[in-house]
C-alpha cells in the first residue's frame, strides 16, 4: 500500500470519518486514499476555515478534529487558527502536504521548515520521515492531542513519502483512561475541605460543552461554587457575571486545567492558590504570577483529577455557593432599540424555544454581548487566544457534529469577512444553520477603543459600509435575509430556522460597548 493508505486507515481505525480540507498538489494522494477507507471529505475555501471546523468539531463531538491542507501557502494559512485551537485546549490534527524528502535544500516547490512555524502553537509538531512510519506517525499525533492537557499536534506529509510504499500493519490507536495518584487526589480535597470560601475554575478543555454534568457534580462533592472559563476577558467575561468579585472573596482558588494568566488578573487578590494540570510550564506561570501563594501545583490531567474529585464529600458551604451564584448571575441590561443586546436578546428567545441548539459566539464587541446574553445546548466561543472570524466555519461544524440541534451563530460584520466564502462550503454540503450578523459598520472593539483614549475627532480607520451581506450570501447558495426594525427581526430568524439551509440574517444595528457588568 501507499503511505497516504497507512495513514487514512490509521485515521479509520482510530475513529476518524470525516476530515475538513482544502486540496492542493502534494496532498491528492490522501485524498484519493480517502475514498477507499470511506472517510469524508469536508472541502473549504480556506485553510484557516478548515482548522476552525476541526476545533468546534472536536468540542462538540470529544474525538479529535482533523484538518488537511497543502504545503507554502496552505500550510501557512491555517496557523492563526491553529493559535486558536492551542489557547482553547482543544485536540485538533493538522495535517500538512510538504515538498518531497528526496528534494530537501534544493530549493523545492514550496519547500519550508514547517515544524519551525508550527511547534509555538502545537503541543507536538513532526516531519514524517518513512512511509511505512506514518501509521505509528499519526497514531503518537492522536495520543498527544487526546491526552495530558488537550491541544492541537501537527503532522508534516513529504510527497515522496505519502506516495512511497509502506510495509506494516495499521496501528491500534487507543488512548487509554490517564490515572492520577489517590495521594494527590486526597492532598487537593483537603485542601479544598480546610477552607471557607474555595473558588474552583475549570479551564477550556472542561466546559459543560464538552464535559457535561461536570460542573454541577464538582461543586455538588466539593461544596464550593465551581465556573468553567473560556473567554479571553476571562473574570470580566459578561457570561460571568461579577466574577471579579467573586474571586477577590474566596480564600483558596483551585484551577483545574485553567492557566493562571491575563485573564484572572495574573493571580491578583490575597487568596492562595492550588494548580492542577499536566503541563509542567502551567505550574511555572502560577509559581510565578503568585510567589508565595502558590500553595499546590500538581503535574495531573485535569479531567483525571476533576473526576476523581467528584468522589467523596466536603461541606456544603450553602451561603457561600448562593454569595458566589448571585454575584455570577448577574447580566448586563438590555435596553430599548435595535442594538447588540435586543438582537442578542431576540436570538435567545429563539434558541430557546429549540429542543436541541448550538450557540456560537464570534469575537469583538458584538461577540460580547452573544456571550453574555445568548445560551444553547452547547456553545463554541473564540476561545481565550481572542481571534476573530471563526464563527462560519464553526457554524458549519457543529451541524456536522451534532446534526439534530439547530445551529445558531452571532458575528459582527468585522468578523463575518474573514470566512464569508465559506457560506459557499455550507450551501455545498448541505449545512444549515443561521448566521446572525450584527452590522453596525464599524470595526466596534477598535471604534471604542479610539473614542476611548483619543477622542471622537481623532476615529479613523474603522469604519466599514452597509454592506448587504443576506445578498452576498444568497449569491452563495444560501438563505438571506435583511433586517432594519425590531419588528422585523423575530419572523426574519424564524423563518432562517424554517428554511434548513445555511442563513445569513443581515441586521442592521447601533453597535454598543462590550457589556461590563
Amino acid at each position: 500500500m501507499r503511505g497516504a493508505d497507512l495513514l487514512v486507515q490509521t485515521l479509520a481505525q482510530a475513529g476518524v470519518t470525516r476530515i475538513f480540507a482544502l486540496s492542493g498538489n502534494q496532498i491528492m494522494p490522501i485524498f484519493d486514499a480517502c475514498l477507499e477507507a470511506g472517510i469524508e471529505l469536508i472541502h473549504t475555501r480556506h485553510e484557516g476555515a478548515t482548522v476552525f471546523m476541526a476545533e468546534a468539531y472536536a468540542q462538540l463531538t470529544g474525538q479529535v478534529g482533523v484538518a488537511l491542507v497543502t504545503a507554502g501557502g496552505g500550510l501557512a494559512n491555517s496557523v492563526g487558527a491553529l493559535a486558536s485551537a492551542r489557547a482553547s485546549d482543544t485536540p485538533v490534527l493538522l495535517l500538512s502536504g510538504d515538498s518531497p524528502r528526496g528534494q530537501d535544500g534544493t530549493g523545492a516547490f514550496q519547500e519550508m521548515d514547517q515544524v519551525a512555524i508550527t511547534q509555538a502553537v502545537t503541543k507536538w509538531s513532526f516531519r514524517s520521515q518513512d512511509a511505512s512510519g506514518l501509521g505509528s506517525d499519526a497514531a503518537r499525533a492522536i495520543d498527544s492531542a487526546m491526552t495530558g492537557q488537550p491541544g492541537p499536534v501537527h503532522l508534516a506529509l513529504p510527497f515522496d513519502v505519502v506516495k512511497g510504499e509502506a510495509d506494516g500493519a495499521v496501528p491500534v490507536v487507543e488512548p487509554a483512561e490517564e490515572a492520577v495518584d489517590p495521594a494527590d487526589v486526597e492532598a487537593v480535597r483537603v485542601l479544598v475541605t480546610k477552607t471557607a470560601r474555595p473558588l474552583v475554575l475549570l479551564g477550556p478543555s472542561l466546559t459543560p460543552t464538552r464535559q457535561a454534568g461536570l460542573v454541577e457534580r464538582l461543586g455538588a462533592v466539593l461544596g464550593a461554587p465551581v465556573y468553567a472559563m473560556e473567554s479571553p476577558r476571562g473574570v470580566r467575561d459578561p457570561s460571568l457575571g461579577r466574577m471579579a468579585e467573586v474571586v477577590a472573596r474566596a480564600d483558596l482558588v483551585l484551577c483545574l486545567g485553567k492557566r493562571v494568566d491575563f485573564t484572572l488578573g495574573f493571580g491578583a487578590g490575597e487568596a492562595e492558590w492550588v494548580t492542577v494540570s499536566a503541563d509542567a510550564v502551567d505550574h511555572a506561570l502560577a509559581a510565578g504570577n503568585l510567589g508565595a501563594r502558590h500553595r499546590a501545583g500538581v503535574v495531573a490531567p485535569a479531567l483525571s483529577m476533576a473526576r476523581a474529585l467528584c468522589e467523596g464529600a466536603a461541606p456544603a458551604r450553602e451561603e457561600w455557593r448562593a454569595e458566589a451564584a448571585a454575584l455570577t448571575g448577574v447580566r448586563p441590561d438590555v435596553g430599548d432599540g435595535l442594538t447588540s443586546a435586543t438582537l442578542c436578546a431576540a436570538v435567545q428567545d429563539v434558541v430557546s424555544a429549540c429542543d436541541e441548539s448550538v450557540v456560537i459566539c464570534d469575537g469583538g464587541e458584538f461577540g460580547q454581548w452573544a456571550q453574555a446574553l445568548t445560551c444553547g445546548t452547547a456553545r463554541v466561543i473564540n476561545g481565550v487566544s481572542g481571534a476573530i472570524g471563526g464563527g462560519l466555519p464553526y457554524a458549519m461544524a457543529a451541524h456536522v457534529a451534532r446534526p439534530g440541534a439547530v445551529v445558531f451563530a452571532l458575528s459582527g460584520d468585522g468578523s463575518i469577512g474573514f470566512h464569508f466564502a465559506e457560506f459557499e462550503t455550507a450551501a455545498r454540503h448541505g449545512l444549515p444553520f443561521v448566521m446572525v450578523i450584527g452590522n453596525d459598520q464599524r470595526w466596534n472593539a477598535e471604534h471604542q477603543i479610539q473614542l476611548r483614549d483619543y477622542g471622537e475627532e481623532r476615529l479613523s480607520g474603522c469604519g466599514l459600509t452597509a454592506a448587504r451581506y443576506d445578498l452576498a450570501a444568497e449569491a452563495m447558495g444560501a438563505h438571506g435575509e435583511f433586517v432594519t426594525e425590531a419588528a422585523e427581526l423575530r419572523p426574519a430568524l424564524e423563518r432562517a430556522v424554517a428554511r434548513g439551509r445555511p442563513a445569513g440574517v443581515n441586521v442592521m444595528i447601533e453597535g454598543l460597548p462590550a457589556p461590563v457588568v
